[in-house]
């Protein structure tokens, strides 16, 4: 039996192994509307900006996968946007399921309504997990310009918490 993944808040010094986890993940492509690597720096913001959430989990010491929530423009104030990142390799063992129990309950902390998940189409993966976590398609965005050109149709499945 796999070990159960520990989930915990995001604490600064662990940027550098979440920027080499999505940095894994973009290179593949396929799963991710993110075309650009990332670094460190960019995951500062989710650690200290009003409104957002972030947590890993850990298996031993390596980071398996990180989610976390943020206000978005696009969405009406008492909603949150979510993303979710797993090892490749390593989906399956219950990171995503652990990982999103804290993650309700951060934004129900943070007076959150409801949570929002925009997920390419032909990320079935994507789509199968916020599927089996209760969430809802609400919203379809078809013919969407990602930064590296390339064009994709867009699910957006809501999760009411109240």
């Amino acid at each position: 039996m796999a070990p159960r993944p520990v989930i915990r808040r995001t604490a600064p010094l662990d940027t550098r192994e979440m920027a080499e986890l999505l940095n894994q993940i973009i290179a593949v492509g396929g799963t991710t509307a993110r075309t650009q690597s990332v670094c460190a720096d960019d995951f500062i913001p989710l650690l200290t900006a009003p409104g957002s959430a972030c947590h890993v989990a850990e298996i031993g010491v390596e980071i398996m996968g990180f989610q976390y929530i943020e206000p978005h423009h696009a969405l009406p104030p008492e909603a949150a946007d979510i993303s979710t990142f797993v090892r490749r390799g390593k989906t399956g063992l219950g990171i995503g399921s652990a990982l999103f129990t804290a993650t309700a309950q951060a934004a129900r902390d943070l007076g959150y309504h409801w949570i929002n998940a925009t997920i390419r189409a032909d990320n079935t993966g994507g789509l199968i997990y916020y599927q089996s976590r209760g969430f809802r398609d609400w919203r379809h965005l078809s013919d969407q310009r990602l930064a590296n050109g390339m064009r994709v149709d867009k699910v957006c499945k809501r999760y009411d918490l109240d």
